[in-house]
């Protein structure tokens, strides 16, 4: 496919539309191609800068990205990636499954130190390496517009993740985002990336999934989140938390202030981490997300949840795969008082073959039906649940005043779908178009 040709670095095109610099010297190098007597010179305290310098940054920062990235090429020795070349002025730049390897991936941090229009950058299954995360890390520590990285799947290890952990330390970067799913991490590479978060507020959402962070890395993490107050975003399902874990995790959780979006799926941590969560749940009031799929939670943890429930302002998305019967009956209740209150899930266990409790009628036909008896358009009531007047409306907002309203008999199920069919475009339900079809 066009995305993974490579482009020959001296095809007669590209001799053509690239006019390559007459000395390599002249534009950048690299510190480990510096002579030795040059290498002698510098203090000591400069041995660990980047290696990604350029030796005239006027000529640097005027000569072409496309250029640029082409003599980083010549210099480690591979071959320019097409998709790279043709995107690098885009802000958006997949490089996935590309295989670049630390090489290829010390020449697209070069051509990034720079770069002033991608903001984010994936990088998953690439085999980077630790010579690559270098690459990477002495690249951010001079653009400041990257904002978002995707670099899952390396299988880093704990070399790696003690280089990252390094650069969150002393991060300065404009990077927000950091995706690090798949990659080997331990409960010792936890208590690195963990020491480090601790001070570190810049970083909003992180993702560490697939991983094989155990019960003490459950302790760290739980360590972390206590102090933290710039984590909103945090992922760490497909782990072994286990019981123990959680329940540390929990301890931290307790007083977090900033974390909106957590996800525990495949943890395994069973009724006892429910309990534990319960117990956040009633004192904790900024988690707005929680994903507790897949867990092997029974009735016994679905009620302590549920009963959390009833006193939590905050949460407007709990998942989970399998419900009990008598924890729906719960929930409608909680409903009743939380109607900003979302719960997804797949099925109902035990579930009678007679109810058939998730079929009904087809809310905008509802809606249409009273539309049309009170002379009025389906905008005009939609118009009606915004005290504003405006034709957005964040989805917890829609989906209370959805509840609350008594004009049109509906019920949560039918809201989900309601919301579903309107369209939820980062967190707001958009009814503009219907503009087009008023009568």
């Amino acid at each position: 496919m066009d995305n993974d040709e490579p482009l020959e670095p001296e095809t007669k095109d590209e001799s053509d539309s690239v006019s390559a610099p007459q000395s390599s010297d002249e534009t950048l190098y690299c510190e480990a191609e510096a002579s030795v007597a040059a290498e002698k010179e510098k203090p000591a305290q400069e041995s660990s800068e980047t290696d990604l310098e350029i030796e005239d940054t006027e000529k640097f920062f005027t000569t072409g990205q496309k250029e640029l990235y082409l003599e980083a090429c010549k210099l480690v020795g591979v071959v320019p990636v097409s998709y790279f070349i043709r995107n690098m002025e885009e802000s958006y730049v997949n490089l996935n499954h590309h295989g670049l390897g630390p090489n290829g991936t010390k020449a697209i941090a070069i051509a990034l130190v720079s770069n002033t229009t991608v903001l984010t950058l994936e990088l998953a299954d690439n085999c980077i390496m630790q010579e690559g995360i270098l690459s990477l890390v002495e690249m951010l520590q001079e653009n400041y517009y990257l904002q978002e990285i995707n670099i899952s799947d390396n299988d880093l290890g704990l070399e790696g993740a003690r280089i990252l952990s390094e650069f969150l330390q002393n991060n300065t970067s404009s990077l927000f985002s950091l995706q690090l799913s798949g990659n080997n991490f331990k409960k010792e590479s936890a208590e690195l990336f963990c020491q480090a978060l601790s001070n570190n507020y810049r970083i909003k959402s992180l993702d560490l999934s697939h991983n094989q962070f155990c019960d003490k890395a459950g302790e760290y993490l739980g360590q972390m989140l206590a102090i933290n107050v710039g984590l909103q975003s945090l992922d760490l399902s497909w782990n072994h938390l286990y019981i123990r874990g959680v329940v540390a995790l929990c301890n931290g959780l307790r007083s977090n202030v900033s974390l909106k979006k957590l996800d525990l799926s495949m943890n395994s941590f069973g009724n006892e981490g429910a309990a534990a969560l319960g117990e956040v749940l009633r004192l904790n009031s900024y988690l707005t997300y929680l994903d507790l799929s897949s867990n092997n939670i029974t009735n016994d943890g679905l009620s302590k949840i549920s009963r959390a429930l009833e006193l939590n302002e905050s949460l407007k998305v709990l998942k989970n795969v399998l419900v009990s019967e008598q924890f729906v009956k719960i929930l409608d209740g909680v409903c009743a008082i939380h109607p900003q209150l979302d719960v997804l899930y797949k099925s109902v266990q035990a579930l009678s073959a007679k109810k058939t409790p998730f079929t009904w009628t087809n809310p905008v036909k509802l809606i249409q039906s009273y539309a049309d008896q009170n002379k009025i358009s389906i905008l005009d009531f939609f118009r009606s649940l915004n005290p504003s007047g405006e034709l957005m409306m964040p989805v917890g907002e829609f989906r209370k005043a959805m509840i609350q309203q008594n004009k049109v008999p509906i019920n949560r199920y039918q809201v989900r779908e309601l919301i579903k069919k309107l369209g939820e475009k980062t967190g707001m339900v958009d009814f503009s178009f219907l503009t087009m079809t008023r009568s």
